[in-house]
C-alpha cells in the first residue's frame, strides 16, 4: 500500500531546474509573436509562478499514441488528458481523441497501442482537435511520462499544421523515477551488493508504489496512470513546502 508519509528531504534536488526558463515570462513572450489565434490564446492564459506550492498547481497529465517513435517521420494517433491537483483527479474533466494520421499504419504499431486502420478511417485529422486540446492545457502544467514524447510530437505536429511550433512547461514522471533509481543505487554500498536500478516504465513504477496495474498503451488511461504515479511520487519524496519550481522542465 502507498505510504503517505513523506521522507526526509535529500540535500541534492532530483531534477535539474538550472535551465528551465521562467516559463511566466516566456509565454507572455511567446504570446507576442504568435499567430495562430489558437496558439495566442494558449500563451495568453500563462503559467504559475515558479514558487508556486505544489498543492495549488493545476495539473493536466497528458499521453499521445504515435506511429512511431520519431517525431520527423512518425504521426500521432491519439491523444489521453486529464486534469487534476494534488488533491483531486478531475475525471469528468477528462478528454480522448483518436486522430487520423492521413497514412496507412504499420503492423508494428497497430500491436502495441491496438488503433487500427479502420479506427482512424473516419476520425478527425489532428488540425480539428488542436483548439479543444490547447484549450484543454492552457494555464495547467502538463505532466507526461517520457517528456520527449509529448514535446516533440506536439511541437512538431504545430509546425507543420500551422507554420508555429508550441513551447510549454512539464513535470515528467519518468525522470522523477529515473533520478530516484540512480539515488538509491548509488554508492559502494549498493555496488558491493550488485543493486542495480529498476525499470522506469510507466507500469513498473506505480508498482513499486502499490498503485493498480491498468492495461498499457491506451492514451487516457495512460494519462490517468501517470497523474496517479506523480501524486504518489510527491507524497513520498517531496516536503509539503515543495515548489513548481522544484520540479518543471
Amino acid at each position: 500500500m502507498l505510504s503517505l508519509f513523506k521522507a526526509e528531504p535529500h540535500p541534492q534536488p532530483l531534477i535539474d531546474t538550472q535551465y528551465t526558463p521562467d516559463w511566466p515570462s516566456l509565454f507572455s513572450e511567446l504570446a507576442s509573436n504568435a499567430k495562430d489565434p489558437r496558439l495566442v490564446k494558449f500563451y495568453q492564459a500563462g503559467a504559475v509562478a515558479k514558487d508556486t506550492p505544489l498543492a495549488e498547481v493545476p495539473f493536466v497529465s497528458v499521453d499521445f499514441e504515435t506511429t512511431g517513435l520519431n517525431s520527423a517521420e512518425d504521426r500521432i494517433l491519439s491523444v489521453g488528458l486529464v486534469p487534476f491537483t494534488l488533491a483531486r483527479i478531475q475525471c469528468n474533466g477528462s478528454a480522448h481523441w483518436v486522430v487520423n494520421p492521413n497514412r496507412p499504419l504499420n503492423e508494428e504499431s497497430v500491436v502495441i497501442h491496438g488503433i487500427t486502420d479502420s479506427d482512424v478511417e473516419h476520425a478527425p485529422r489532428l488540425n480539428a482537435i488542436i483548439g479543444p486540446l490547447l484549450e484543454a492545457l492552457a494555464g495547467k502544467i502538463v505532466v507526461v511520462h517520457y517528456k520527449n514524447i509529448e514535446r516533440q510530437f506536439l511541437d512538431t505536429a504545430m509546425q507543420y499544421l500551422i507554420g508555429e511550433g508550441i513551447q510549454f512547461p512539464v513535470v515528467d514522471t519518468l525522470d522523477i523515477e529515473y533520478a530516484l533509481q540512480r539515488r538509491q543505487t548509488s554508492g559502494w554500498w549498493s555496488r558491493l551488493r550488485g543493486k542495480k536500478p529498476e525499470s522506469v516504465r510507466l507500469g513498473k513504477c506505480r508498482e513499486r508504489y502499490g498503485l493498480p496495474a491498468y492495461q498499457p498503451h491506451h492514451a487516457l488511461t495512460d494519462a490517468l496512470a501517470t497523474a496517479e504515479l506523480l501524486i504518489a511520487q510527491l507524497a513520498h519524496h517531496y516536503p509539503d513546502d515543495a515548489t513548481i519550481g522544484d520540479l518543471w522542465q
